[in-house]
């Protein structure tokens, strides 16, 4: 990496792949979450749960 990247933009380059990356991981994240949210068995699960909502245990 060294001999083909000038020393002055370097770090300019590490800054774009890790950019890069964070997006790509967002975006499976994202689409984790969509998956989630359209699992019905687990929605319904999910709303059992809402009893829950004022018992005041934070």
């Amino acid at each position: 990496m060294t001999a083909t990247i000038p020393p002055r933009q370097r770090s300019r380059l590490i800054a774009k792949l890790l950019e890069d990356e964070l997006k790509k991981r967002e975006q499976e994240l994202y689409q984790a979450a969509l998956a989630v949210e359209q699992d019905e068995e687990l929605g319904a699960e999910m709303r059992e749960w809402d009893v829950t909502l004022g018992d005041g245990i934070e």
